[in-house]
């Protein structure tokens, strides 16, 4: 099963949150490598001081948005009413592995 990761999982990383911690370990014990996105690490990155943060993505996969992936994303924007551009990513990388996305707020999704 792949999961990936949202801009609250990072937030909740960074700030040394024990479950998210524990839940992250337990995932990369069993082999599991977590992905993310570049904009949503672009979206919760604001200073270098975030060592928490950055230890916790040297254990993630890191996908960028790449161009080809433009129209589909704003295809996917148009068809929920959103504007949401680093959302509709997450969504899209998601459908793409199949992987299921851990977020804090679904209904953002």
């Amino acid at each position: 099963m792949s999961i990936v990761y949202d801009a609250a999982v990072l937030i909740a990383a960074d700030r040394n949150d024990r479950a998210t911690w524990a839940e992250h370990r337990v995932r990369l014990e069993h082999g599991l490598v977590p992905v993310t996105t570049a904009p949503v690490v672009a979206q919760v990155s604001r200073s270098p001081r975030q060592v928490q943060l950055r230890r916790f993505l040297r254990g993630c996969r890191i996908v960028p948005f790449a161009a080809d992936q433009a129209h589909e994303v704003g295809a996917l924007l148009g068809t929920a009413g959103s504007a949401d551009v680093v959302d509709g990513h997450i969504v899209t990388v998601a459908a793409a592995a199949a992987a299921t996305v851990l977020t804090a707020d679904a209904d953002d999704l």
